[in-house]
């Protein structure tokens, strides 16, 4: 506390209020009440009464006031979320936000892709504290599991909207819950059902039952845990050396429900489980106490993640204690990577929740060298990086498709492979189609003048007329006799034979065009990153009205005029403001079919493909990408209500642009290549990262 003094001395003369109604308040107040100006009290559910002699007001009070202190007495998770509650209104009318520990709330955080100069324990220091004990108790949440999500209270929003689901609507419903939960951890650790209970007497809410509520919620969480898999693996084998475990959680939950999260996240190496609502008592309190009567005089040690309830209290009552990072803890280490300011809004801390639970599902950061936060292999990198961008973009397409009513939904080969796996999912209900295609087949089977082969021959082929001729029109030596002054000619010089070819390129189209079973009504036209060539030339081939829905439309402005009717989940504005077109190409590689590119149909419309360039490891690399990218949409689908799933591009370009930061150790996506036949171009993943 003498430190504490210290620091706030400059606000002596200040007037200043304290966040927080705790039992902590009351020991601060009456340790420091005598020297400063403390005017009243702060907490994010409850604007009036008094407590410890102090009135209870608002933020908007404490800012007419002309506060100068906002004091936080909460632990430091509880003290993220009070930043993203309020921080924004201190900076913003110049009042500091310091917690008891003396930190600036408000300081801003700088990002770095390391962890050195970080204090933190590595494995070899974590094992020997473990062996020099002959009992272990260990906490749960943040220590042996975690959340998909970033802050726990965000489950409140996601039971709201399960019950807004079902036409129920509970006015306030967040904050009355958590309102609820603080008043009974006054008396006693309550449990979930004691929560509503007093909820539903207290409000005189009809519409809850509370075990039905207590339920939901439970179920929600169930579905948000993980297993911090190298912590629990060290335990197993801590369990296997023959020592006692035992799990301590600050909790509402009841043993039989912490037994089925164990059983979840199969973990089934402790010797019994002490939960605080079955106890009455916090490990604050008496807690440890009834561990200590199990244990006896055993040489004992705690693990946890929690400061105050894990190391400062375990300290209190005697107990040796080992402080773990949570995964928030470790984001908080390295300045959150810059996500902290993208945190509103329930989506993009479940989205936000999801990368920390796997980039730092393991507390060991620590260990000898440089300490660089890495991604092992290219599943991590499509789950973590290239995921959040590519699942807002299948969302907003589904919204554009649904707003203009299109009947057909068309993913164009080779980068709507995965875009379709992901449509899919997300409307089920809807057949979609993986159209053949690519620019050269639009190419050979659209052209029909001059002027079309004066077109492509505007896109620089980087290689001689006879390379362009073979590439782009699948003309050859036997093809053309006129090859011996080739090299002083240009295409529209072979404007006779390259329009013959496509006359029978566009039947054999036809013939797989045939074959599709088209709807009536328009066709929505996917295409990734494209000025739209492809579209162009294949409207030409069928009657209905095809609408673009591309990721990114490149040189707009000199496709007007062309009669192209395109969306872009990317408009120019965006682009030139944002990393995206600096990194689209990475993108491209990672979503391209495991097949060959499509060069032309034959006479029975099925589709002929290039020779395969990609090595074996290439395509397998990039479909371990590819599933990353699928499983990690399928959970973000699974955990957000859908009424709060929303996109993001700025969170997403933050995630994408990690790629530039943290370092990659699969080296078979260092070594790919990003291949353009049409251009005759290869540019490698490595001079992109």
């Amino acid at each position: 506390m003498a430190d504490l003094l210290q620091i706030l001395n400059k606000y002596r003369d200040s007037k200043v209020v304290i966040y927080g109604l705790g039992t902590e308040t009351e020991r601060v107040l009456n340790e420091i009440g005598q020297d400063f100006q403390i005017i009243g009290l702060l907490d994010g559910y409850r604007e009036e009464g008094k407590l410890y002699g102090k009135p209870i007001i608002s933020l908007q009070q404490a800012i007419e006031c002309q506060v100068k202190l906002i004091l936080v007495v909460a632990r430091p998770g509880s003290c993220r979320a009070i930043v993203k509650r309020i921080g924004a209104i201190c900076i913003n009318n110049q009042v500091a936000l310091i917690d008891v520990r003396g930190r600036d709330l408000c300081e801003t955080k700088k990002v770095t892709y390391h962890f050195q100069g970080k204090d933190g324990i590595s494995k070899e220091q974590f094992m020997r504290q473990i062996h020099e004990n002959d009992v272990v108790s260990i906490d749960l949440f943040d220590t042996l599991i975690m959340r998909q999500t970033l802050f726990s209270t965000d489950i409140f929003e996601m039971v709201d909207c399960r019950l807004k689901e079902k036409g129920i609507v509970i006015r306030d419903f967040s904050k009355r819950r958590l309102e609820s939960e603080k008043y009974l951890a006054k008396f006693a650790a309550p449990n979930l059902i004691e929560i509503y209970a007093h909820m539903k007497s207290t409000y005189s809410i009809a519409e809850i039952v509370p075990e039905e509520l207590a339920q939901l919620e439970w179920m929600i969480d169930y579905d948000l845990v993980v297993p911090r898999q190298e912590m629990c693996d060290f335990m197993e084998e801590v369990h296997r050396q023959g020592k006692e475990i035992y799990i301590v959680s600050d909790t509402f939950y009841t043993k039989g429900q912490i037994i089925k999260l164990l059983e979840k996240c199969k973990i089934g190496f402790y010797t019994d489980i002490f939960a605080s609502c079955e106890y009455k008592a916090t490990k604050a309190s008496d807690l440890f106490k009834k561990v200590k009567e199990r244990v006896c005089d055993k040489k004992w040690i705690h693990i946890g993640d929690d400061i105050v309830a894990d190391v400062e209290s375990a300290r209190r009552h005697g107990i040796a204690a080992c402080q773990i990072y949570s995964g928030i803890d470790l984001l908080e280490l390295v300045g959150y990577l810059g996500v902290w300011d993208s945190i509103k809004g329930l989506a993009n801390r479940i989205k936000i929740g999801i990368f920390v639970s796997k980039i730092f599902n393991s507390p060991f950061q620590f260990e000898k060298g440089e300490r660089k936060i890495s991604i092992q292999n290219a599943y991590d990198l499509g789950y973590l990086l290239f995921a959040p961008i590519i699942s807002d973009f299948v969302i907003w397409f589904e919204e554009q498709a649904e707003q203009y009513d299109l009947s057909n939904i068309w993913f164009c080969a080779r980068d709507g492979y995965l875009i379709k796996k992901m449509y899919d999912e997300l409307h089920g209900d809807t057949e979609s189609i993986y159209f053949l295609t690519s620019r050269t087949a639009a190419i050979r089977a659209g052209i029909d003048s001059e002027e079309d082969i004066e077109y492509v021959s505007g896109m620089k082929f980087s290689g001689t007329i006879e390379e362009q001729l073979h590439e782009r029109f699948g003309i050859s030596r036997r093809d053309e006799a006129e090859y011996h002054n080739i090299c002083n000619k240009s295409l529209i010089d072979y404007s006779d034979v390259i329009l013959s070819k496509a006359c029978i390129d566009r039947e054999n189209y036809q013939r797989y065009i045939d074959k599709l079973h088209i709807k009536k009504g328009d066709i929505a036209f996917f295409d990734f990153v494209a000025k739209g060539t492809s579209q162009m030339y294949i409207q030409r081939l069928i009657d209905c009205h095809l609408k673009g829905i591309y990721f990114m439309q490149l040189e707009g402005e000199y496709m007007q005029g062309k009669g192209l009717d395109i969306l872009s989940f990317y408009n120019r504005q965006e682009t030139d403001h944002s990393e995206i077109y600096e990194n689209y190409y990475i993108l491209e590689t990672i979503l391209a079919s495991p097949m060959p590119s499509i060069k032309e149909f034959d006479e029975h419309g099925d589709p002929c493909y290039a020779h395969e360039t990609r090595k074996e490891e290439d395509i397998r690399c990039m479909q371990a990408a590819q599933d990353g990218v699928l499983d990690y949409f399928k959970t973000y689908l699974k955990l957000c209500p859908r009424p709060e799933v929303s996109v993001d591009k700025k969170l997403d370009e933050l995630f994408l642009s990690l790629i530039h930061g943290i370092t990659i150790l699969d080296r078979d996506f260092v070594g790919l290549k990003v291949e353009d036949p049409f251009f005759n171009r290869m540019t490698d993943v490595a001079d992109l990262v």
